[in-house]
């Protein structure tokens, strides 16, 4: 069973996974942008869930480009390569069917693996605006805590559930309290949206007790840290140079459930 069940996680992370590079791509704008309804030639975005998932490969600007600038015809300095895809398209899926293949692996068929599977495509999509342009939208990160809080209330019903809801919710609301003192100390350094995206992380983690939430969180401060003294060694980013905390948030995360699901 658990083969099959880490065979299921592998598919349903490749196919969330695709669907993902759109919306990283339209969510990924300034906080005074609205949300990017078009490709960078202006054709309008549509398919699934109107024109939000899907593949960042316009159809539009295929057809558009003529077969000489497509570099089918014509002397060799008129030729341009196609410009059908607007954003990259290979790493979400990847990466998704990855966490949630290691996710599947480690909690086995206990109820709270289907929450994982369910929660780690929108996580995995955050890191990825947030790494992007250094935001963490309101209209993922609430309704991902929401749905965190629920899932697991739902998971706590089921037998031979790992975990418990309660200290799930209380590990939302320490985990987001800590990052909003973090926020008033320097307001700078930790945005909001860091706060809001701890609150349902910290629920996830809490699920497996203190000692979870405590390496998941304390993981995200490692990987930062590390990602930054790097850009210092490397002399791209000074003491003072922003970087985008989200996507550590979401690994330490992501390492704190693995190993909450082997030790449960």
């Amino acid at each position: 069973m658990d083969a099959t069940l880490i065979a299921v996680a592998a598919l349903w992370g490749a196919a969330t996974g695709l669907l993902l590079p759109r919306a990283a791509y339209r969510f990924s704008v300034e906080p005074e942008e609205p949300w990017r309804d078009a490709c960078p030639d202006g054709h309008a975005l549509t398919g699934p869930a109107r024109g939000w998932l899907g593949s960042t490969r316009c159809p539009a600007c295929a057809v558009a480009v003529p077969a000489v600038a497509r570099g089918d015809g014509g002397p060799p300095e008129q030729r341009a390569p196609l410009r059908s895809r607007y954003a990259p398209a290979l790493a979400l899926p990847v990466v998704t069917t990855l966490v949630c293949t290691a996710l599947a692996a480690t909690t086995g068929t206990r109820p709270e693996a289907v929450v994982w599977l369910l929660l780690a495509p929108v996580a995995v999509l955050l890191a990825a605006i947030d790494r992007r342009v250094h935001r963490l939208p309101d209209t993922l990160t609430l309704p991902l805590a929401g749905a965190a809080a629920l899932l697991l209330g739902a998971a706590a019903l089921l037998p031979e559930h790992g975990g418990s809801w309660t200290s799930a919710l209380l590990g939302g609301a320490g985990l987001g309290g800590f990052y909003f003192v973090l926020f008033l100390i320097n307001p700078n350094g930790m945005g909001f949206g860091d706060v809001k995206l701890a609150l349902a992380l910290g629920v996830a983690l809490g699920w497996y007790g203190w000692g979870v939430l405590f390496v998941g969180g304390f993981a995200g401060f490692v990987l930062g840290a590390l990602y930054g003294a790097g850009l210092m060694v490397m002399r791209r980013a000074g003491r003072r140079t922003g970087i985008p905390f989200g996507p550590f948030m979401v690994a330490g995360t992501f390492f704190g459930l693995l190993f909450g699901g082997l030790a449960a």
